[in-house]
């Protein structure tokens, strides 16, 4: 699939997902949220529990209500939406409490988003909940550098919560900023944030950085074929780009 085509010089506004883009917080966050998750499998009468690794092949981009959905449909199961709502706010307040714990700053990171917070403005377009992004942005540093009104959640910025790959939260984020494509571009890590990102006509960096080694070749791969701009390894390699 060929995206949207990148043009350096017209860029104005990066619009950077969080979650495994501006920290190695997939991992933790899977591992914290699959007791929570298994105890809902569990509900719906599922015969198994999920490994974390397993559950993040399964829903990686997505937050827990779109992963909730998906394992309720695959269980035959309608969930009634204050039972939903309960679920939500419980694996939410448990993984933000681990990311706490475990994320630290990473000047790999820092270190070039400040420099090119200095030629583009920042925004966070992000799955997960306005309180778990501000969380991570302030136990790794970021938060200076993505102003409260530059945060843009599926969870909770929209008038309907939903989730990456739906494209809902890179338009709302464009309307608010007042960037088209021509002006912003995305940096994502998963499959589903670049469908999200490409869908909303935004050319998209597809980045590595917290990707394992091992896994690279066959992300890269993925990337390409949703239609993302460029595949680069770090922060540094997106500096590159947008040179």
């Amino acid at each position: 699939m060929t995206g949207p085509a990148l043009d350096p010089a017209a860029v104005t506004t990066l619009l950077c997902d969080a979650d495994g883009t501006l920290f190695p917080s997939e991992e933790p966050a899977y591992a914290a949220s699959a007791d929570v998750t298994n105890r809902f499998l569990a509900g719906l009468g599922a015969e198994r529990a999920l490994a974390p690794e397993e559950l993040q092949r399964m829903t990686n981009g997505k937050n827990f209500r779109a992963a909730a959905a998906q394992l309720a449909t695959g269980h035959g199961r309608e969930l009634a939406r204050s039972d939903l709502e309960d679920w939500v706010a419980e694996e939410k307040d448990v993984v933000t409490a681990h990311l706490r714990t475990v994320l630290r700053p990473d000047p790999a990171v820092r270190g070039p988003l400040e420099r090119l917070s200095g030629r583009f403005a920042l925004a966070a377009v992000t799955s997960s909940a306005t309180s778990r992004l501000g969380a991570c942005l302030e136990v790794t540093g970021l938060a200076p550098l993505f102003a409260a009104g530059r945060r843009f959640s599926a969870e909770d910025s929209l008038a309907e919560p939903t989730s990456k790959p739906d494209p809902a939260v890179y338009v709302h984020a464009g309307a608010v900023l007042g960037v088209g494509p021509a002006e912003a571009v995305a940096v994502e890590d998963s499959v589903n944030g670049a469908r999200s990102a490409v869908a909303a006509g935004y050319p998209t960096v597809g980045l590595l950085q917290f990707v394992p080694d091992g896994d690279r070749p066959a992300r890269a791969a993925a990337l390409r074929e949703v239609g993302v701009a460029a595949v680069v390894g770090s922060w540094a390699e997106v500096e590159d780009v947008l040179r």
